[in-house]
């Protein structure tokens, strides 16, 4: 893992943050809520880790354990080998950024990145001049004497990013950060906020559930249901080898063959994930080639969306598969007429993956 702080003595990534046994419930009794249940995870040093998951799934709460806001019902917090379980946010060194950017509004964007370092008594000369240094990273040059209601939503986002940075934690936490921005500029704030961290090389752990946003920024990705880890990797690994069901269903398009589908279409047993842009959609009569599986079914739907065309097909075996076709000659009036029109779906079968049953994991959507 190239690019991670290793330890001298093993050349072994170092771990940043490590998370052993932490559960977290909130309320008693009947009215018990278990939040966090039994996590195990290492965060490397450099690296940027998201914590991907639906609502309710647990992430957030993680996250707010590993900065000192929420205090584990059970398990510990390390960070760079340090147990911090129960030491105050201030005593960590770690750094959050919110959904909210929470900029002090009477204050100017050079006070705003400042006011960590006068909280702590850095001298006036060294604070000016790390603030000026925080926000040429999040290019701002020029902006400090401007208010956060003169600036647009992603100038205020870097700004409190900025913030964070001036701090020089070793591990920065971003909650949901671009959640509130419009999608052209959160989609250009991924691209920034991933070259930020290459750029300070500080420990990134972010939070989001929004998988586009996890697959396009992540070194790794932790993905989160119902307060249990379901699985982490790469995010290659975990969009193309989805371990679990759910992860199958929320990372990208659920597209699942299971029961009689699985034996008819592919002779074997459990649950099968293939990938909606794997499969191609073909007359009714192609057969598979060498190395190929199809199945024969009816256009239930067909959803124009610009660069490609999505077919919901019902298959003749039972159940459904979606396949993304690349518009390379498609308008949006030519595939009006294909709703209810017969067709083979054939892909590779090294781009099948066996798909475990998680305990207690929720059905995807098709």
């Amino acid at each position: 893992m190239s690019g991670y702080a290793a330890t001298p003595s093993t050349g072994e990534p170092a771990v940043a943050v490590s998370l052993r046994g932490l559960r977290k419930v909130f309320g008693a009794g009947e009215h018990q809520v278990v939040a966090v249940d039994a996590v195990d995870l290492d965060v490397l040093d450099g690296e940027f880790l998201t914590l991907l998951g639906p609502s309710g799934s647990g992430k957030t709460t993680v996250l707010r354990m590993i900065a000192g806001f929420e205090l584990p019902t059970e398990g510990t917090v390390l960070l760079g080998g340090r147990d911090v379980t129960s030491a105050a946010p201030f005593l960590r060194d770690v750094n959050t950024v919110f959904q909210d950017y929470a900029l002090f509004p009477h204050m100017t964007v050079q006070e705003n990145v400042e006011y960590g370092l006068r909280v702590k008594r850095t001298p006036k000369g060294e604070r000016r001049e790390r603030a000026r240094e925080a926000l040429g990273t999040v290019r701002l040059d020029g902006y400090a004497d401007r208010r956060p209601s003169q600036l647009s939503g992603g100038q205020r986002q870097r700004v409190a990013l900025a913030r964070a940075l001036v701090n020089r934690p070793k591990v920065l936490l971003l909650d949901e950060p671009l959640g509130a921005l419009d999608l052209k500029l959160r989609e250009e704030m991924q691209v920034e906020l991933k070259a930020i961290q290459r750029q300070v090389g500080i420990t990134f752990v972010f939070v989001t559930h929004d998988q586009e946003e996890a697959l396009t920024m992540s070194d790794r990705i932790v993905v989160f249901n119902h307060g249990r880890i379901e699985q982490v990797g790469e995010p290659a690994e975990v969009y193309e080898r989805p371990a679990t069901p759910f992860v199958a269903g929320f990372v990208g398009t659920s597209n699942l063959l299971r029961g009689d589908a699985t034996r008819s279409v592919l002779g074997t047993e459990g649950v099968v994930s293939v990938r909606p842009e794997k499969i191609r959609v073909a007359a009714e009569d192609t057969r598979p080639g060498e190395g190929e599986d199809g199945a024969a079914g009816t256009v239930r739907d067909v959803v124009y969306v610009g660069p490609a065309t999505r077919f919901l097909v019902d298959l003749d075996a039972g159940g459904s598969l979606v396949a993304l076709q690349q518009n390379l000659s498609t308008s949006s009036r030519d595939v009006q007429g294909l709703r209810g029109s017969r067709v083979r779906l054939i892909w590779k079968k090294e781009h099948e993956f066996s798909v475990a049953s998680a305990a207690g994991a929720e059905e995807p959507n098709g």
